[in-house]
């Protein structure tokens, strides 16, 4: 097919970067070991539960799933205190964010809001379907990534069909109260009656008082509001792409109706329901991934480093002044085998990000930058 057939949004279109991956360093540098802290995994891995659940039932991966993945739905819906018609789950949030945009937001007619920087799925899916995006810069107090909601407001129209916000937000770790997120959508519903507020909770459980940050937690459910939530983070099922939302219900049975049939396989349905039973693994993980950016927070400081808050399984900082790059450190760290982010993707070409890892891997990385800040302190003299 020539090129020329295809959508020039399309040809133009900025495809998602992931994090590299530990088989591509390895090859690159010659290591036997990598630390990948990257892209936000869990740090403890995959429950034994899981593994034995995947295990079990792998034997029937020649059938179709359920239709509907009831069993996960109804599960979800007793977790949270809703009515089951009000959950959908599909192939990662990333699918339902991608189905909230074809199924709300008409091309050339309606909008979509949200802040710059954000999570890369929100354009991009937002190009792919021919939407119109506008975006917020979030830098509107210097340096700190807090959200501007009234600046936020002033992009909306009565065109406007999705707000989305993330909490806690990537790259910064930075989250809003649930009273704010709340206000917003009052003020939202004043605006544009007809549009959603959509809160991106993929790391919310990893904030030190959910119950502080999340309407969701609370139980509190405005009408203009939908919630996103993952496996991918604190359930450790990354690999196995599973998402969920908590959305009105007329929204919810439309959902349905558009998704692609068994996007949700056997495995990773079955997987989810053994990871929602294994609350002392994910009760570890939260425990470990909030000990651990403690403590990596610290040993960052203590190298001069500055780094912003964070209520998620991650953390964002800057190195010293009259340092090296962020470039170059991010590849003296890739020499010594440990992958962190780069945040050019996210028009931040002088921050990093470290997602948090297991006790070894966050003294490995703290190691490998005190040694490359003094040997670049050396150099100088």
């Amino acid at each position: 097919m020539q090129t020329t057939a295809v959508r020039p949004e399309i040809q133009q279109l900025q495809a998602y970067t992931p994090g590299l991956s530990i088989a591509e360093i390895q090859r690159k540098y010659g290591l036997t070991q990598v630390v990948k802290m990257a892209s936000n995994e869990n740090p403890l891995g995959t429950s034994n539960l899981v593994r034995e659940a995947i295990r079990r039932h792998a034997a029937y991966v020649f059938r179709y799933p359920q239709g509907g993945n009831p069993r996960l739905v109804g599960a979800l819906a007793d977790m949270h205190g809703v009515e089951p018609g009000r959950i959908v789950v599909g192939n990662g949030s990333d699918e339902i964010i991608d189905l909230l945009i074809r199924l709300l937001v008409a091309p050339g007619k309606h909008n979509i809001v949200c802040f710059e920087p954000c999570f890369s799925i929100y354009p991009i899916q937002a190009a792919i379907n021919g939407v119109e995006i506008r975006r917020c810069p979030i830098n509107a107090v210097p340096d700190d990534f807090s959200f501007d909601f009234d600046a936020l407001l002033k992009r909306v129209t009565d065109d406007t069909r999705l707000v989305f916000i993330t909490t806690p937000d990537n790259p910064s770790g930075y989250c809003p109260r649930a009273g704010a997120v709340k206000s917003l959508a009052r003020s939202l519903a004043d605006i544009s009656p007809r549009c959603l507020l959509a809160v991106d909770e993929a790391y919310i459980d990893f904030a030190d008082d959910e119950q502080e940050h999340s309407l969701l937690a609370r139980r509190d459910l405005p009408e203009n509001v939908l919630f996103l939530r993952t496996f991918s983070k604190s359930y450790g099922l990354a690999g196995l792409r599973l998402g969920y939302g908590v959305v009105p219900q007329p929204l919810a049975e439309c959902y349905w109706r558009a998704r692609l049939p068994f996007s949700v396989n056997i495995l990773a349905e079955e997987a989810g329901l053994a990871a929602l039973a294994d609350t002392a693994f994910r009760e570890a993980t939260l425990s470990t991934v909030r000990e651990g950016r403690r403590g990596i927070a610290e040993g960052l400081r203590d190298i001069r480093c500055k780094v912003w808050p964070s209520s998620a399984n991650f953390l964002l900082f800057k190195l010293p002044e009259n340092s090296i790059s962020a470039q170059t450190c991010f590849e003296r760290l890739l020499e010594k085998g440990i992958i962190i982010r780069q945040l050019k993707s996210y028009a931040l070409p002088e921050h990093l990000r470290v997602s948090v890892g297991n006790p070894s891997e966050n003294a490995a990385f703290l190691a490998a930058m005190k040694d490359i800040l003094q040997q670049t302190a050396l150099r100088a003299r």
